[in-house]
């Protein structure tokens, strides 16, 4: 008899997996890996969920709503810019959103386009649905290929801006030179805009083929509830609506999402230390001599230089493993010839990059 493993599907069978960054279960890490918000979320948010889970949990036998209705009308009011439920779909996480795109708009009948560097969850949604990469390289200066992306046979472009890892953020004027010539749609990803100068809300009215997907996992320090949305034209919405699940967002979420996007002024506060910190030390590898993307996100990507003035991929390695046996976790890319020499370095508290500082400090002299 066949194993399991021989009655898959070829195009499973032969995918790799996305890998995410180490999520160690020990306390006493610094982890600064996987770019979350390093303070608590709004009160509001464990008191909501606190609230659904009153009465012996009686709520939890309910099915949650199932198009996240409250979530959606609200998403749509704090975004503004005539936007109405109907140009939002709520997922479970905004990977849950990005896997529904690809399902609609990729597969087998036309590739998917995306950027090299960047989310490296995308290629990995194409080969679930069987379908091709078209995939388009950065070079060093992280300027937008906008030519090379217009003439892609894609039915959709993945784009993140602010662009994971590096953090480099794209202008409204870049972001809408793509939309003229690129017929397909286009996925704008959001995840980082928060901390951005400037996000691409305002183009949606004028643009039915964008589609902008968010993350409460960042700014809002929701990681563990698993929320994200996307804001798009009604039609893109609707068909979205189609293949997702009935119930892809479960109650407690639901109502830790809505309460923690009500808190506004908390956020903004956090946001503000988050940029302030993040620009601070941009500011101290930059002073050190170390190349540093100017970032728009919540971390920086800096490529290490040792004491002997050295960079390159071995020397970000070193500093990598330095980091990991003081129990600090950062992020490394070994595997792309652009990202190699670089780590990323999520923003922590004060405490948190201060043993960041001293961790180089010690590397250097050693």
């Amino acid at each position: 008899m066949p194993s399991p493993f021989k009655l898959a599907l070829p195009h499973i069978a032969a995918m790799h997996a996305y890998t995410p960054g180490l999520q160690p279960t020990e306390p006493g890490w610094v982890k600064l890996n996987t770019n979350e918000c390093p303070y608590p979320p709004s009160p509001r948010a464990a008191a909501a969920i606190a609230a659904e889970l009153a009465g012996e949990g009686e709520k939890l036998r309910l099915y949650p709503n199932p198009k996240a209705a409250p979530l959606r009308q609200l998403v749509a009011k704090l975004h503004g810019h005539g936007l109405t439920e109907a140009n939002v779909l709520i997922g479970n996480g905004s990977d849950d959103v990005l896997n529904l795109l690809v399902r609609v708009f990729g597969g087998p009948a036309a590739p998917t386009s995306f950027t090299l560097p960047s989310y490296s969850l995308y290629p990995v949604l194409v080969a679930i649905q069987d379908g091709r990469c078209a995939p388009v390289e950065f070079d060093r200066s992280m300027k937008l290929p906008v030519a090379k992306l217009a003439t892609t046979p894609a039915r959709a472009c993945f784009l993140t801006s602010p662009n994971a890892p590096t953090g480099i953020g794209f202008s409204n004027t870049e972001i809408a030179d793509l939309l003229a010539k690129f017929p397909g749609v286009l996925v704008l990803d959001e995840t980082y805009a928060p901390f951005a100068r400037e996000n691409a809300v305002s183009l949606l009215a004028a643009h039915p083929r964008l589609v902008i997907t968010r993350s409460l996992s960042k700014a809002q320090g929701l990681a563990g509830l698993r929320v994200g949305y996307c804001l798009a034209h009604p039609e893109v919405i609707d068909l979205l609506d189609r293949v997702r699940d009935s119930y892809n967002v479960n109650r407690l979420s639901q109502a830790g999402a809505y309460a923690a996007l009500q808190d506004t002024g908390y956020y903004d506060a956090i946001i503000g230390k988050i940029i302030r910190t993040r620009d601070c030390w941009y500011d101290d590898f930059t002073k050190r001599g170390w190349f540093t993307y100017e970032s728009q996100a919540n971390f920086l990507f800096t490529e290490p230089k040792n004491a002997k003035g050295e960079t390159g991929p071995a020397v970000a390695k070193s500093l990598y493993e330095f980091f990991l046996s003081r129990r600090i976790l950062v992020r490394a890319f070994p595997s792309h010839p652009l990202t190699a020499s670089f780590l990323r370095i999520s923003v922590g508290t004060d405490e948190e990059m201060l043993a960041v500082s001293d961790a180089i400090e010690a590397w250097l002299r050693s």
